[in-house]
């Protein structure tokens, strides 16, 4: 069984800085790629970032230049750090991760319980 579990999420102002965690713990042989979702009210769960465990990222637009997404792997640990936060990135947030539980075993997908983000203008 495979558990992630956000946290850092809060009340900033706009302008201001969060760092998400992502803490994954359980059967871990390997993470192959972890990514950080956002969903805000009435609206669909958009993908905010990618990092694969090659260290390649991605990002969506709207986030460019702003969020960085990271990972620890001793710590088994992945990071969202937003900056110049704005009104628009309030959403909840969500990490998402494909995890190997044995060397040979193809990656499941896991997600997390999410963690609320509100910028206030």
């Amino acid at each position: 069984q495979v558990q992630l579990v956000e946290s850092g999420g809060g009340l900033v102002q706009a302008g201001g800085s969060l760092r998400l965690s992502c803490a994954a713990s359980g059967s871990i042989f390997s993470i192959t790629a972890m990514r950080w979702h956002r969903q805000a009210p009435g609206k669909q769960r958009e993908l905010v970032a990618i990092i694969t465990n090659s260290g390649s990222t991605n990002y969506a637009d709207s986030v460019k230049g702003r969020f960085t997404i990271s990972t620890d792997n001793a710590k088994r640990t992945g990071y969202l750090q937003m900056n110049s936060l704005k009104p628009e990135d309030t959403a909840v947030y969500y990490c998402n991760a494909d995890v190997k539980i044995t060397r040979l075993s193809r990656p499941n997908e896991y997600w997390g319980q999410g963690t609320q983000v509100t910028v206030s203008s």
